[in-house]
């Protein structure tokens, strides 16, 4: 809609969205970002399935969230989002055998890491319709090189700019502190994504 009215269109009997209400949300990955996006869709009346191999059913349960398989989560989500890190496991996570799984007209985001999402395999999906529209910060090259992404009105772009705001920049500069200074103090390592 920006797009076309950007162009001097005006397209509204062309453009029609849906309603988050009632839908369901798949969380791949339920960590602090996983719970934050969750909390956000159920208060707009979105069901949420949870997977996280390293969050127990108990704790996705008292997020109020309904804990799931991937396979489960790929067949009942309306829209699927992304916040795992990238490693040997999440690599194509996303890919052409995952996507023939889902709901057809799915709704895809990663905004966690480039590489989970096979581009490719997602443009064939949206060329045969199985995936209704994505949205996409990470690719799996960077600056992204894959024109063939580019061509779609149903997806959005954006620059791996997730946590570019100064709100954002400013919470990490402080946390990494501390975790300087807890290391320093006591020897402990937090969130480190390369360490056993």
């Amino acid at each position: 809609a920006d797009a076309a009215m950007k162009a001097g269109k005006w397209e509204k009997k062309a453009l029609k969205g849906i309603e988050l209400y009632g839908k369901t949300l798949g969380v791949i990955g339920f960590g602090r970002i996983g719970r934050w996006v969750a909390r956000i869709a159920k208060s707009v009346g979105m069901e949420v399935l949870a997977y996280d191999p390293l969050v127990t059913a108990g704790r996705i349960r008292e997020q109020e969230a309904t804990p799931a398989s991937l396979d489960e989560i790929y067949a009942k989500s309306d829209v699927i989002t992304v916040h795992t890190p990238l490693n040997d496991k999440t690599r194509n996570l996303i890919g052409a055998a995952s996507i023939a799984k889902m709901k057809s007209g799915v709704m895809l985001i990663n905004c966690a890491r480039g590489g989970i999402v096979n581009e490719n395999d997602l443009c064939d999906a949206l060329d045969s319709g199985q995936v209704g529209g994505a949205a996409l910060d990470v690719f799996g090259r960077e600056p992204s090189d894959n024109e063939r992404l580019r061509q779609y009105r149903q997806v959005t772009l954006t620059p791996h700019i997730a946590a570019s705001t100064s709100e954002a920049q400013c919470k990490v500069s402080v946390e990494i502190a501390q975790q300087v200074v807890r290391f320093l103090k006591d020897g402990v390592v937090a969130n480190a994504v390369n360490m056993p």
